[in-house]
């Protein structure tokens, strides 16, 4: 993941976060949360258990979900995912699809996500000697799924604004939710958890991306002072303070947390029976305050609309987009010397789960759907950077 976009595609420059940093300070401040969990009263008293046993469990659960959250991320970030949603809606579309797949089949591709990318990589692919991917429990994997649905997409339902689960892993959904309890009114809801990992991830991109984003000089404290002011106050007192800007920023986005570490907990805390009865709708951290909202809308304009990254994120749609159709045209090519090399340029380990997965010997045997799992899982695993110099080598520039 440390070469993986966070905000900055393919930058050379090691104090700008990558998925990685990202991923361990959502790690971060998940511990943070935990321990207000712990040491809540409400808790203790909903689990039967004091403050010491729940130590024992609710930390390691958020740290591991915290850290393992964008695991599923394909190169160049959350527009890579687009890149190969967009590339799907065109294929299936097309006059002659050289695949046969179910609708519902289709539908994980052309809603391709990297949450459901994750579940596959946990459960599945980031294997060493079985199947079973990490062999992590059903609460630390529930913890991390966002969106347990492989169904339609329900924007009003927050479990299944997104396509979260592929039909590859039904099975391990179910179990997971059977295990933890998350059937409720013939739905599968949140595990709780999910909604503080959220809270951390979010919280974290907020504040960690406004840093980056005032270290490459995108805008001033003035500009985010006369923005946040009213919902933080203690920003003029930080900025009126006589020290380097850097120094001060660091102060701000360390603030920032604390506070939206205390909403977003608060939040849980306040409105924990619509979460365990699947009618919490909403971020904890934007339902808490306007704080959240005003600093998104702030990164928007200030940060990720800035035409650098514009630029280097249309490279990413040229090289996945090139990556995909020089995999399936040389995997499906009708002469079999290009087969051949190609099967020998996908993983070795993820081609052999599919081929496990499904009990054939070679690609060529695998249901169509396999197939293109394996490309998709190939290209979805690689680095912005290693994607890059593949494209280019097999261009022969």
């Amino acid at each position: 993941m440390h070469s993986k976009t966070q905000v900055f595609p393919l930058t050379d420059n090691d104090n700008i976060h990558s998925r990685l940093t990202h991923s361990l300070e959502v790690m971060s401040v998940g511990y943070s949360l935990s321990i207000l969990f712990c040491e809540s009263r409400i808790f203790q008293e909903k689990t039967g258990k004091s403050n010491y046993e729940m130590f024992r469990e609710i930390p390691i659960i958020l740290q591991n979900s915290c850290l393992i959250h964008d695991i599923g991320n394909p190169p160049y970030g959350h527009f890579g995912e687009t890149v190969i949603q967009e590339y799907f809606k065109k294929f299936f579309t097309q006059g002659s699809v050289p695949f046969q797949l179910t609708a519902e089949q289709q539908r994980d591709f052309i809603h391709f996500d990297g949450n459901a990318q994750g579940l596959r990589v946990l459960t599945k692919l980031q294997s060493i000697n079985d199947i079973y991917g990490l062999n992590l429990t059903c609460t630390t994997l529930a913890a991390c799924i966002k969106y347990p649905n492989y169904g339609d997409i329900v924007k009003t339902q927050i479990e299944r604004k997104k396509v979260g689960v592929f039909q590859s892993e039904v099975d391990f959904l179910n179990r997971i939710a059977d295990e933890c309890g998350l059937r409720v009114g013939g739905r599968i809801i949140r595990h709780p958890l999910c909604y503080l990992v959220e809270a951390a991830d979010s919280i974290c991109y907020l504040t960690m991306d406004l840093e980056d984003g005032f270290n490459k000089h995108l805008y001033t404290l003035d500009e985010l002072r006369e923005r946040i002011q009213q919902d933080f106050p203690p920003i003029d007192e930080i900025i009126e303070r006589d020290i380097p800007d850097r120094a001060k920023i660091t102060i701000i986005r360390n603030s920032l947390i604390s506070e939206l570490v205390k909403l977003a907990f608060n939040s849980f805390e306040a409105h924990i029976e619509d979460i365990e009865n699947g009618t919490f709708n909403k971020e904890l951290i934007f339902f808490a305050s306007p704080l959240a909202d005003h600093l998104q809308q702030f990164c928007i304009e200030k940060i990720f609309s800035i035409p650098a990254i514009y630029r280097l994120e249309l490279v990413g749609h040229s090289v996945i987009t090139w990556l995909l159709d020089f995999f399936i045209g040389c995997l499906r090519h009708p002469n079999k010397n290009y087969r051949e090399r190609c099967v020998k340029m996908l993983s070795d380990s993820i081609l052999q789960i599919a081929l496990t997965e499904n009990g054939c010997p070679k690609f060529e045997e695998l249901p169509d759907y396999y197939q293109l799992r394996v490309i998709v899982d190939n290209i979805a695993g690689m680095t912005d950077r290693y994607a890059l110099n593949l494209y280019r080598k097999l261009k022969g520039e």
